[in-house]
């Protein structure tokens, strides 16, 4: 582990465990009636990215406190931010207030950040956050920002920056990992730590599905009515390209790795092999449709010696799990309410909807005034994703410090609707999907 990183995360954990037992604490008061940091009793939002996820996390801080306004909305595409506006209002009726602080194109985060929000919610697809949180930190709001939060070692650097520079400025960061917000893992791992299974020595992650959406071009021409450019139609399917998702390893099985680190008390791994690869995502009508694996397999390392494994797989008819497992001297756990052993026990509260507790932990901080910055464990959990998917891609033992410090930026160099976009299609008509033994992160 880095130095920086140990100094960086060292000064997080130190308040960050009080600060949400704090958040969750004054979620179950009347925090409306309080001041937040900012000094008004209304909290104005600014939404960055109006997809279903952004939509979610803007209503569900409005369930948490009748005091949130949506005063802004930004979205590369027109049709998402009406969409946006549409539901929220119908949600929570005289909360929206857009006026004309409605933005398209892929500067519009640039406008938001801009306007009178005190909350900035990022929720745009992966490889656009880090330089979206980096401008909203920098002009003085607090964020959401879901997760993955980085897709390249470039982008992990340019969150640890932006991260420090929440801690001077006394910002509220939330990231969407809503497991650590549910109580059933909130004890679980807490009584990990505490001895329960005794020494770990090594946990399960898996994200193993049937797969996720893929969007032809033809459905953003009708959406458009024109043709798209090929920015527009990555930009559009985004999930199936790296540059803007970090591939599946990065976008969904983020969260059980985010278990995994947490069971080690917010280590990261050190180093990670592994193997993956793409044999039927693009496949009949969607070839051509994107270039990223459907399947991987890492063992990652950490410092003590400590492994986790990890599995994540979109293919339909195969052993489905979406779960995580800790072994230990003393016992097993699955992490989320129940340990078998010499400590047996299992979760005998009311458990809480994740999305839903993750928003009313940052109101209630920002109402309380209280330290709260999750910024740091979301880095470290998008970053050891991106070390999994290097290892798979390139075939080989892949280190942290390499990782981070030679991968090279995913992203593009220009940001424009009619730019070069940064990955091509091939002879045959495919794009390029990464060849074990072949790629190099390190360009």
């Amino acid at each position: 582990m880095s130095e920086t990183s140990k100094t960086s995360r060292r000064g997080f954990l130190k308040g960050t465990t009080a600060a949400i037992a704090g958040a969750s604490l004054a979620g179950s008061l009347s925090v409306a009636r309080s001041a937040h940091a900012a000094g008004d009793d209304v909290i104005k939002v600014a939404l960055i990215g109006c997809g279903g996820r952004g939509t979610g996390a803007v209503t569900q801080m409005m369930n948490s406190d009748k005091g949130v306004k949506l005063i802004a909305v930004a979205d590369a595409f027109d049709y998402r931010v009406e969409s946006a506006i549409k539901n929220i209002s119908k949600a929570h009726p005289g909360l929206v207030d857009v006026g004309n602080r409605v933005y398209t194109g892929l500067k519009s985060y640039e406008q938001a950040i801009a306007s009178d929000a005190d909350l900035v919610a990022i929720a745009t697809p992966p490889g656009f956050r880090p330089q979206q949180y980096a401008a909203a930190i920098e002009a003085g709001k607090h964020v959401f920002m879901e997760k993955p939060c980085c897709v390249d070692g470039p982008g992990y650097l340019q969150l640890m920056r932006a991260n420090k520079m929440a801690d001077e400025k006394n910002l509220f960061v939330g990231v969407g990992l809503q497991r650590r917000h549910e109580p059933k893992y909130m004890e679980n791992v807490q009584r990990i730590h505490e001895g329960a299974i005794g020494k770990v020595m090594f946990t399960r992650v898996y994200w193993n599905g049937s797969g996720i959406w893929n969007r032809k071009r033809e459905e953003l021409a009708n959406l458009l009515k024109r043709e798209p450019s090929e920015m527009e139609y990555q930009v559009f399917n985004w999930y199936h390209f790296c540059w803007l998702s970090g591939d599946n390893i990065c976008e969904q099985h983020i969260h059980n790795i985010d278990v995994s680190n947490w069971v080690m008390k917010d280590q990261h791994p050190v180093k990670a092999n592994g193997m993956g690869g793409c044999t039927a995502r693009y496949l009949g009508d969607l070839k051509g449709t994107g270039q990223i694996f459907d399947h991987h397999f890492v063992e990652f390392s950490y410092e003590d010696g400590t492994k986790m494994y990890s599995q994540c797989r979109h293919m339909a008819n195969c052993f489905n799990a979406v779960s995580e497992a800790a072994h230990g001297t003393l016992g097993t756990s699955s992490c989320d309410g129940k340990i078998e052993g010499e400590n047996e026990w299992r979760f005998r509260g009311e458990n809480v909807s994740g999305h839903q507790q993750e928003q009313t932990d940052l109101i209630a901080a920002m109402r309380a005034g209280k330290r709260y910055n999750e910024g740091y464990v979301g880095a470290d959990s998008s970053m050891t994703a991106v070390l999994g998917r290097l290892a798979n891609y390139s075939g080989k033992e892949v280190t942290w410090d390499d990782a981070v410090n030679k991968g090279v930026s995913e992203f593009p160099k220009s940001m424009d609707w009619n730019a070069e976009a940064p990955v091509k299609k091939n002879e045959n008509g495919d794009y390029p999907i990464p060849m074990p033994g072949v790629y190099s992160f390190s360009g």
